[in-house]
């Protein structure tokens, strides 16, 4: 299952969903779904995300095994 930090790192930059979402040329509930967990992104998008956070993929993003 994809971790993410989303909205841990924006909170921190004080972005909202739609402002980080307008960003990075998503919608907002594309950024809500996966802060969920409910949508993994590409590797595109997943890229253009860490930017605005300025660090890396591995940073925001991560692999758990699932049970």
């Amino acid at each position: 299952m994809l971790k993410n930090r989303v909205r841990e790192l924006r909170a921190r930059f004080q972005f909202t969903q739609g402002e980080l979402a307008k960003r990075v040329g998503v919608t907002r509930q594309t950024i809500a779904f996966i802060e969920k967990g409910e949508f993994a992104p590409s590797v595109t998008l997943a890229l253009k995300i860490t930017k605005e956070f300025e660090c890396t993929v591995e940073e925001v993003f991560w692999l758990e095994e699932e049970e």
